[in-house]
């Protein structure tokens, strides 16, 4: 349980990553994945990398400016326009479901208008789950120029979409429905200089 601790990334570097040690079990036709960012980085950088084989972004939840969240779902992609936070932590949620291929997000529990990507797409389960690096390759190929610097926390994925009430029960560490892995019960590993603290 790793409830009010934060993953520390001091530094710009290519080879700093928290690796989340866990598969799902079968292709995801829907899943929304949570996390919380604190950084002043302006360039951009990865948060969330989901590669397969076939797929490096398979699901990468990334920032390519302060102002905006990018959402890959099987290599592509919609932008969601943020305004910019100064000085403060950002929960973002992002959800998506194979029918419609209908994406939500959330900021700081707030819903966003939905866009669409990626209908009757399956998402593959042999995955490498990363924090803080984005692989363009399976379990690598990472940039010093992509890498996070800053504080990751409060990490969940499910294999559904959540409802607004849901997104914000995860915002405070109290997930409903059970998640695949979480802030809660997360078995991680941890590359290279990055801090539990």
């Amino acid at each position: 349980d790793l409830v009010n601790q934060v993953f520390v990334f001091p530094r710009e570097t290519k080879d700093s990553y928290v690796q989340l040690r866990v598969k799902p079990e079968q292709p995801l036709l829907n899943f929304t994945v949570c996390l919380r960012s604190y950084t002043d980085l302006t360039r951009p950088h990865s948060l969330f990398s989901y590669a397969t084989k076939a797929q490096d972004n398979e699901i990468l939840l990334s920032k390519p400016k302060p102002t905006e969240y990018r959402f890959y779902v099987g290599g592509q992609f919609v932008t969601f326009r943020v305004p910019e936070s100064f000085s403060e932590s950002e929960h973002a949620c992002a959800s998506w479901e194979s029918p419609t291929g209908i994406v939500r997000f959330w900021l700081n529990g707030k819903p966003w208008p939905r866009k669409g990507l990626q209908k009757d797409y399956a998402v593959g389960a042999e995955a490498v789950i990363l924090l803080g690096q984005e692989q363009d390759a399976f379990g690598g190929g990472f940039d010093v120029r992509q890498s996070f610097v800053g504080e990751i926390s409060d990490v969940y994925m499910w294999d559904r979409e959540l409802t607004t009430r849901e997104v914000g029960a995860a915002m405070y560490n109290t997930p409903s429905p059970a998640p695949i892995f979480g802030w809660r019960n997360l078995p991680y590993k941890i590359h290279g200089e990055v801090y539990l603290k």
